[in-house]
């Protein structure tokens, strides 16, 4: 990945907003600007230089990892606020820049004591807004992500029985993902039985599949760093007329999401497209979440699909597309994919089965 590239490019916000250094607290922003993938460690961009203050429990990896990054050492005894006063003080820096959507008030402050003489200034969403736009590494490992959350999806469905639980399916997922090389699931999976697939973010429990004619399992894979993030419906019993209706609804809706998803397309008209076909047939009112997000190291990124959302589609964004229906008493439907903006249009990074019947289990 070129580290390199992403610290220049936010180099250039530094001189557009006239500050001579940026510190980067958040772990993942150093991740995704050094390539580093330990945590406890700062990072001050220069317009110039790129240091990490870190500890000596990650030299050996830091020097792996990113040996075109100089290091700043600290070791037992030592306090990481005295290091980055260092720091800041030997690049000369006298107005600099800080993460202020994610660094603790308490830290700032510690860092405004340490350097009276220099003045600090938040930024917001700087490098998040780097990492909106995959290049083609990040595109190659949430492709990866999307492989091995689907792998372990049909081993799993494999298994299903009808006293499986949905803690069991929530289990077996993250044990698979492992199996086909994955660091774990992207996030606690979301497994619902029948009316609990109505909770869009249900914990699982001991609920067992026979209680119930389908199931609603949200579950991603973390390849390492980047991540995807999947929903299906799959059906354990018979499948009534609510059931084979309202699914239909919801994968057209779907299909239509993803059929405007173009470079230029705002993330509002996205939604809109979707969920007009849900309004359409009636069921506006149970249809209550945006169609979807980005992904990436976090599993909620920017971009956002909603309403009021202006942002315009750009090639390289990947986005989650999921609407659905939701009726307390009776379950939910939902079905989710990872889509990659292209130059020409979009192209779908998942490819698990859903249309209904290829949905039924046994």
């Amino acid at each position: 990945m070129n580290h390199a590239g992403r610290r220049d490019k936010l180099r250039k916000l530094l001189k557009k907003e006239q500050l001579d250094a940026l510190l980067v607290t958040n772990f993942l922003n150093v991740t995704y600007l050094t390539g580093f993938t330990g945590d406890d460690s700062y990072l001050l961009v220069t317009p110039t230089d790129a240091i990490i203050i870190s500890d000596l429990r990650y030299d050996t990896q830091l020097h792996d990892e990113c040996p075109d990054v100089e290091l700043c050492i600290r070791g037992p005894g030592t306090k990481m606020i005295d290091f980055v006063q260092q720091t800041i003080e030997k690049s000369g820096a006298s107005r600099v820049g800080f993460e202020a959507d994610s660094m603790m008030v308490s830290l700032r402050d510690a860092v405004a004591d340490a350097v009276p003489q220099v003045q600090l200034a938040p930024t917001s969403g700087w490098v998040e807004e780097l990492r909106v736009i995959k290049d083609k590494d990040e595109i190659a490992r949430t492709r990866t992500a999307c492989d091995q959350a689907r792998r372990a999806m049909e081993v799993v469905r494999a298994g299903i029985t009808p006293e499986t639980t949905e803690n069991q399916i929530a289990a077996d997922l993250e044990y698979q993902v492992r199996r086909f090389g994955g660091k774990g699931l992207s996030f606690t999976p979301i497994v619902g039985v029948g009316y609990r697939a109505a909770l869009p973010h249900g914990v699982a429990t001991d609920r067992q599949i026979k209680e119930d004619d389908f199931v609603l399992i949200d579950w991603g894979a973390n390849e390492g760093l980047y991540m995807s993030d999947l929903t299906r419906v799959l059906v354990t019993g018979k499948i009534s007329a609510k059931l084979r209706k309202l699914y239909n609804i919801v994968l057209k809706a779907q299909l239509a999401g993803i059929a405007a998803i173009k470079p230029g397309a705002t993330c509002e008209s996205v939604d809109a497209a979707a969920r007009k076909v849900i309004e359409k047939a009636g069921y506006g009112k149970e249809f209550g979440h945006g169609l979807g997000h980005g992904t990436g190291l976090e599993i909620h990124e920017a971009p956002r699909l909603a309403r009021g959302q202006k942002t315009e589609l750009k090639p390289g964004m990947i986005i989650t597309v999921e609407p659905g229906i939701y009726f307390p008493d009776w379950g939910g439907i939902r079905i989710e994919d990872d889509v990659l903006v292209t130059r020409d249009g979009h192209e779908v990074l998942s490819s698990v089965p859903k249309e209904l019947d290829e949905c039924v289990v046994g």
